[in-house]
């Protein structure tokens, strides 16, 4: 064989070869392609979980926000009530002494002492704004007013001055009390029969 046919020989060698390599690298390109793939849709649906996953934490989190946001309301709301019916226990030691004073100033308002009088009737304004500074509030209660139970608390029954006073109050022998909007002591009052 001549130097020339060797080469020849050797070229179609390179060749075939470059051939077989070119499919071989076809080939390993569709299987790699075909990996991607195959992997790809366990990326997908690892995705789709991690979405999922996130989607409910970030549901949890805001049940949990919307639970403390309601505790706050409701201890709020709670500490309120406190400091407004903190003072009940003292209220209704007091409301005694209150109702002294005030059959004290009719007492003295039969007396002609006029210093007395403007001096109790002093003392009596200034106890009396005290205690409504602090919230408590006396309940109007008239003649010829309506009897409700639930605001009203009956000590007897009188026969009625008139027909039109019959079933109603006729007259307040304790007055009734509200520490904010709580009653701390029922009106007594007498009803007509």
């Amino acid at each position: 064989m001549s130097d020339q046919e060797y080469k020849d020989k050797e070229m179609e060698k390179d060749i075939s070869n470059q051939e077989v390599e070119n499919e071989n690298a076809e080939g390993a390109e569709d299987r790699v392609e075909g990996s991607e793939n195959i992997e790809n849709e366990p990326v997908e649906s690892e995705n789709d979980l991690l979405k999922a996953e996130v989607e409910k934490e970030r549901n949890n989190f805001l049940r949990l926000f919307a639970e403390f946001e309601n505790y706050k309301k409701r201890t709020s709301k709670e500490r309120i009530e406190l400091f407004s019916t903190a003072n009940k226990e003292l209220m209704t030691v007091l409301l005694p002494i209150l109702d002294d004073f005030e059959r004290g100033l009719k007492e003295i308002e039969k007396s002609s002492d006029e210093a007395l009088m403007q001096g109790m009737q002093l003392i009596y304004n200034k106890f009396k704004n005290t205690l409504s500074q602090k919230g408590l509030k006396e309940m109007e209660v008239k003649e010829g007013d309506t009897f409700d139970a639930e605001i009203h608390e009956a000590i007897t029954q009188i026969p009625a001055p008139s027909k039109k006073l019959k079933g109603k109050i006729i007259d307040t022998v304790e007055k009734g009390y509200k520490l904010g909007e709580t009653i701390i002591r029922y009106p007594k009052v007498v009803l007509g029969n």
